[in-house]
């Protein structure tokens, strides 16, 4: 082979080579594109950087997508914009940790999203309250990192099965995203209206006592009086703002209860 020929049979080898490489390095980017979009999103909410460090550095070993946040107005923004879960601290600048738990729970969008509280507060009737006021778990400081992964993956995969939409008539309820609709429109609900919609739908066409919703819906702790399932179906009527008789309405059978009509 002449000098000339074999130049041109390295440069085509060269540039061949060097396009083998580029196109492996972009399959490569394109992968980890991939894998980052598919990593679960956890909201870190803690005020101690040593603290919120360790966490973090811990959830991304395991393969999550950390949003660290030192306050609850952070934290409650970045939940805002898509999460899989939250860790949150009981003790931060802006308030209790349980205050912004109950803005989680009480906002739609955000009221299945499954928290896991980690905080230095360990006694029982701490632990307890955590949990009354919406901790789907709680894990207290020391704590191991296998154990706070662990913890995670199970929240996960708890949420995970009862991710569905609920259909009634002219009503739906995605108990995913915690939002509902009447007629395409979008209903404006709180925590517990959303709650007794769902509950309501999965069980359409039987009738529940007041004091039974109750305990079903606002727990058996709950120390309401009934009038305040009437409030709450007064509401729902409201924001539903369906025709007698259609399925999806909210019936009062009287002397039993309510009741959610069912499709034909």
């Amino acid at each position: 082979m002449s000098s000339g020929a074999r130049l041109i049979a390295k440069t085509g080898a060269e540039r061949t080579m060097r396009s083998v490489m580029l196109g492996a390095r972009e399959v490569s980017a394109r992968c980890s594109a991939f894998e980052f979009i598919m990593k679960p999103v956890i909201v870190v909410i803690e005020d101690e950087p040593s603290v919120r460090e360790v966490i973090a550095f811990h959830l991304r070993r395991a393969a999550f997508e950390v949003r660290p946040c030192v306050t609850g107005r952070e934290g409650w923004e970045a939940a805002l914009s898509g999460a899989d879960a939250v860790v949150l601290d009981w003790n931060l600048p802006d308030g209790s940790g349980l205050e912004w738990l109950g803005r989680l729970r009480d906002e739609p969008s955000l009221a299945h999203l499954p928290v896991l509280m980690v905080t230095a507060r360990a006694s029982e009737s701490e632990r307890v309250s955590g949990l009354y006021s919406g901790a789907d778990d709680y894990l207290t400081k020391p704590f191991s990192a296998a154990e706070l992964v662990a913890r995670l993956h199970a929240l996960l995969r708890r949420a995970a099965p009862r991710r569905r939409v609920l259909r009634v008539g002219a009503v739906e309820v995605d108990e995913d995203t915690g939002t509902a609709t009447s007629n395409g429109r979008l209903l404006q609900l709180a925590r517990r209206e959303f709650d007794l919609l769902a509950f309501l739908a999965r069980n359409s066409g039987r009738v529940y006592a007041r004091r039974e919703l109750l305990d079903r819906v606002w727990g058996e702790d709950y120390l309401g009086t009934e009038r305040t399932v009437d409030q709450h179906v007064a509401r729902l009527r409201s924001q539903l703002d369906l025709p007698s008789g259609e399925p999806g309405e909210i019936e009062t059978v009287h002397g039993r209860g309510y009741r959610m009509r069912e499709s034909a």
